[in-house]
């Protein structure tokens, strides 16, 4: 805080102005160049960075005005205000800083006060009318921050706390402004106060500057939010399998899975995850089936789950059984710059034995419902992809039968449930899934069981009926 104003502590001499002039000489120059700068950078107004941009330069430049203001007063000294004035000088305009800040003592013995050329701009009053005193001054106050001025004066003149805060004043001509008070109280020989000296600074156009900069920011984050999940959406169905509806795999043959899949989109984030669900015929006439999740949102997950995904597929096509599969799968994701971690299913099914052969890594079991009944296979060990290096995953070998439905899906399916308690409602699910006649018609029940409910992440589901 600068010195008190008082009659027993009179004010300090004004700094040497040539120290003072260099100041002012820089900051007007650092002014000039951002002034520069700003008016040479293009301005596309339906482009949310560049209003961002142009905001911070407007609240620079507002900063150091304020900057050249105070050192101005700090060269000249606190203007002083003439008791025969009778009429207020021409007001400055908008952008003008000569009335942005102001100073003023309230002496508590005399119950006078005293008021800066400055002050009296600020609240637009008649410089030739007695300045407030404190028991005035609320009046000029909007309604509901009185008592927040009230109680910064109460507690600097009763508990000697320093004044630090803003509130809004009405000026004569009706326009509110925001004001900026630092004060402290004036003590006498005695240790009473005396008096009350504060420093008000009118902030409005730097609060307006920065309202801006808050707000140009936030429109640029939805802006590129809204660019980051329609490049995610893209991506992801770029690599997710083309078909809607059902599909037959393998397409020659009279044993075949009859398959219907969907991605359940999360209704709490804009951000698309890592799911993902898979279906492919392989070159030796065996059914790559597969469903997954990376961990994490965005571009960055969508683009490192479309990777994972070519990779199964491209050593699913080359042979690779899925113990095998999973471990390499693990080896990539620990060899990767940008540390991961993911689950996954992985199955083969060979359609003239109708042998399922799966592995798993850190992943839901898939779920087979035979006569109405349902149950959960039996996992073999594996950890999460990415979790520990040089991990070895189990594969396991299942017999299917005509009729039988395999459900494969991600964590989230059923949300707002343990894993636990999510696996039981879906095998509740049995007696409505044996009566289902396609794939097609037992996905639609799972969605309509569980599609509509609020869910913190997407989700995944592949279904496959053996058909002969």
């Amino acid at each position: 805080m600068p010195p008190h104003l008082s009659a027993d502590h009179p004010a300090a001499q004004p700094p040497g102005r040539g120290s003072v002039d260099a100041l002012i000489s820089q900051a007007r120059r650092l002014k000039g160049d951002v002034d520069a700068v700003r008016r040479d950078t293009q301005s596309d107004e339906s482009d949310p960075r560049e209003r961002w941009q142009r905001a911070l330069y407007d609240l620079a430049l507002h900063q150091l005005e304020d900057l050249d203001e105070h050192l101005g007063q700090l060269r000249d000294g606190p203007s002083a205000v003439s008791s025969t004035l009778s009429a207020a000088p021409p007001p400055p305009s908008r952008d003008s800083l000569l009335s942005r800040v102001g100073s003023a003592e309230w002496n508590l013995l005399t119950d006078e006060a005293s008021w800066s050329g400055e002050l009296y701009q600020i609240l637009g009053r008649d410089p030739g009318a007695a300045p407030l005193t404190l028991d005035e001054l609320p009046s000029v106050v909007l309604d509901e921050d009185r008592r927040k001025l009230t109680s910064m004066v109460t507690d600097c003149l009763v508990d000697a706390k320093p004044i630090d805060g803003e509130f809004r004043i009405v000026r004569p001509d009706g326009e509110a402004r925001t004001v900026h008070m630092m004060g402290e109280p004036v003590l006498d020989s005695d240790g009473s106060t005396a008096s009350m000296w504060a420093v008000l600074r009118d902030v409005s156009e730097l609060r307006r500057s920065q309202s801006a900069v808050s707000e140009t920011r936030d429109s640029l984050q939805r802006h590129r939010a809204h660019t980051e999940r329609r490049l995610a959406v893209e991506l992801q169905e770029a690599v997710l399998p083309p078909w809607r509806g059902s599909l037959r795999l393998p397409h020659q043959g009279p044993e075949t899975l009859d398959l219907a899949a969907r991605c359940l989109r999360s209704s709490t984030t804009a951000l698309i995850g890592g799911d993902w669900y898979d279906a492919l015929e392989l070159a030796d006439g065996e059914t790559l089936l597969s469903v997954g999740d990376l961990t994490g949102h965005g571009v960055a997950v969508a683009s490192g789950m479309a990777a994972l995904l070519g990779a199964v597929r491209g050593m699913a096509m080359a042979g690779t059984q899925p113990g095998q599969l999973m471990s390499w799968l693990n080896q990539l994701l620990d060899a990767t710059v940008q540390p991961a971690l993911g689950s996954a299913v992985c199955c083969r099914y060979r359609p003239d034995t109708r042998t399922l052969t799966w592995a798993q890594a850190g992943h839901p079991a898939p779920l087979l419902f035979r006569d109405g009944t349902g149950r959960r296979l039996n996992a073999p060990g594996g950890v999460l992809l990415g979790a520990t290096s040089g991990a070895v995953y189990a594969q396991a070998e299942e017999t299917l039968e005509v009729g039988d439905l395999l459900m494969l899906h991600t964590d989230g399916l059923v949300p707002g449930h343990s894993a636990a308690d999510s696996v039981n409602l879906l095998l509740d699910l049995g007696p409505r899934l044996g009566e289902a006649g396609t794939a097609q018609e037992c996905l639609r029940l799972v969605v309509d069981e569980f599609g509509d409910s609020e869910r913190a992440d997407d989700a995944c589901v592949l279904v496959a009926r053996v058909m002969y």
